[in-house]
């Protein structure tokens, strides 16, 4: 069996008043892309520099890819890459000689440089544009050329904080579809943080929620939908009577059953079969126009784990 790319024993960072991050215990196996959830203030960012060396813990221990944090914090960072607060841009260079810069204190050879240069670029798309000023691009671009920074050196392990932070929806989107490919191509484990949950569900296969620097669920996000208010279906039409609503909330896989606007909406225990629900409506009358069916998401599990911890 692999050995994890991170793992996490009780640990824990003290400020002069607060607890950052509060006795947390997981891992993190090789070769995914995992979501590091929470709102803004629950810790994210203090973990990801813990993990990287740049803070020291109050308690507890950390290894990254077999390093101890506190020991060997140095070969930790040489082979990971790391996206934070700032894209670490030149924004006064061209896109090709920010990344020939630091393709230079990585050590790359100059035929290694302007391969990998292009390698990367030619994916994003942004081959064509390598001789542009960066100051003239968009957010959206520049982030994508601050993703291509963090893997030029082929790192193993890459932390990549709110990523899509501030980008227009359009952008947001662009940028998670470009990550997720290089993701694959490059085989490398990704630790994202996030406050999007629609970014978590698209791009990882396995995600922890903190709240105020505690673990509060970590699993894969498919099984974390079932800690929410799980699938429920969206029915609408015409001659939703009592006597319909009330043989709906009799049926075992039905939560629950509310009606308003010409729609039934109806909250399943587990993924039943909707067809027999419908039948039962039709025979009391009902005239079904439209039938809207929805697993849960993991945005309404986040809200359910939030408002539990709370």
């Amino acid at each position: 069996m692999a050995e994890p790319a991170i793992r996490l024993d009780h640990l824990t960072r003290d400020f002069t008043s607060v607890r950052a991050v509060d006795d947390m215990t997981f891992e993190v196996p090789a070769g995914v892309v995992f979501g590091f959830l929470g709102p803004n203030g629950s810790g994210k960012t203090t973990t990801i520099r813990l993990l990287l060396g740049l803070l020291e813990p109050t308690d507890g221990r950390a290894e990254v890819l077999g390093y101890d944090v506190r020991e060997r914090a140095g070969s930790i960072r040489e082979r990971t890459g790391a996206l934070l607060e700032h894209s670490g841009l030149y924004e006064r260079l061209t896109a090709e000689d920010n990344l020939e810069y630091y393709g230079r204190i990585w050590h790359l050879s100059p035929q290694d440089r302007a391969a990998r240069i292009r390698e990367l670029l030619t994916h994003i798309g942004l081959w064509e544009r390598r001789k542009e000023v960066v100051s003239g691009w968009s957010r959206g671009m520049k982030q994508k050329l601050a993703v291509v920074r963090t893997l030029l050196h082929r790192p193993q392990l890459i932390f990549l904080d709110e990523p899509t932070a501030g980008l227009d929806p359009i952008a947001a989107a662009a940028l998670r579809e470009d990550l997720a490919a290089l993701a694959a191509q490059e085989g490398v484990t990704v630790f994202l943080t996030t406050h999007n949950l629609v970014e978590a569900e698209k791009l990882c296969s396995l995600v922890a929620v903190i709240r105020t620097g505690r673990l509060i669920a970590i699993g894969r996000p498919e099984d974390l939908r079932k800690r929410g208010k799980g699938p429920h279906v969206e029915v609408i039409g015409r001659g939703f009577g009592d006597a319909a609503v009330s043989a709906l909330r009799a049926r075992p896989e039905v939560a629950g059953v509310s009606k308003g606007n010409g729609r039934l909406c109806i909250d399943l225990t587990g993924d039943a079969e909707v067809s027999p629900l419908i039948e039962l409506l039709v025979a009391h009358g009902a005239a079904i126009e439209e039938v809207l069916r929805d697993r849960g998401s993991l945005e309404e599990t986040f809200l359910t784990l939030m408002e539990e911890d709370r």
